[in-house]
C-alpha cells in the first residue's frame, strides 16, 4: 500500500514538472461602442486567466459586474438591462492557442475555442500578438463581438445608441503560477 502511495505521488509530482502554467498578473478587457448619439466604453482589470504552456489551453473568467464605465447610469445599465449580470454573472472563455511558443520574442497567435456570454456559447476564433519574456507573457488581441449573436438586447427606444457591434481589446500579462 506505501509503494502504491509513493508511486501515486511520483508520478504526480513528474507530471506537475512537466505543466507550465502562467495566470494574469495584470490584465484588462476594455470594451467600445461607436454610436451616433453617444460613444459607450467600460473596462475590466480583474479578469481571471490562466494558459497552460505544455497543452496550449487557455481559459478565461471575466466578472461582468467590474466593468467601469464613465458614467454610473451606463453601468446601471449594462447590469440591468442588456448582460443581465444577476442571471449571468460571468463570461467565460476556453479555448487553444495556435501558434503558441515558449521561446522570448514576439509572434502572431489565434486562440479558438468557445465564448459565453449572456448565457450563450459560441465558437469564436481571436487572433493576436504574444510578447514571450523571461517570466512572463503578454497576450494582446482586439475583435468585434456582434451583440445579436449573444442574444444581448438592445432596446428599440435607444437603438441608435448602441452599436450592433461593440469593439473589444484584450490586454494580458501572465507569470508562471
Amino acid at each position: 500500500m506505501k509503494t502504491i502511495a509513493f508511486l501515486l505521488l511520483a508520478l504526480t509530482t513528474c507530471f506537475c514538472a512537466r505543466v507550465q502554467v502562467f495566470v494574469t498578473q495584470r490584465s484588462s478587457i476594455l470594451f467600445f461602442s461607436d454610436a451616433p448619439l453617444e460613444d459607450i466604453k467600460a473596462e475590466n482589470k480583474k479578469v481571471e486567466s490562466a494558459i497552460d504552456l505544455s497543452s496550449g489551453i487557455i481559459e478565461f473568467r471575466v466578472s461582468m459586474k467590474e466593468f467601469e464605465f464613465d458614467k454610473s447610469l451606463m453601468r446601471q445599465h449594462f447590469n440591468e438591462k442588456y448582460v443581465h449580470t444577476s442571471k449571468y454573472p460571468h463570461a467565460f472563455f476556453r479555448g487553444n492557442v495556435e501558434g503558441l511558443s515558449v521561446q522570448s520574442g514576439q509572434r502572431q497567435v489565434k486562440a479558438v475555442g468557445k465564448l459565453t456570454l449572456h448565457g450563450v456559447t459560441r465558437d469564436v476564433a481571436v487572433a493576436g500578438t504574444l510578447d514571450v519574456q523571461p517570466g512572463s507573457l503578454r497576450i494582446r488581441a482586439k475583435f468585434l463581438l456582434r451583440l445579436e449573436d449573444y442574444e444581448v438586447p438592445r432596446p428599440q427606444l435607444l437603438w441608435q445608441n448602441i452599436a450592433e457591434e461593440v469593439e473589444v481589446t484584450l490586454d494580458l500579462t501572465y507569470k508562471p503560477q
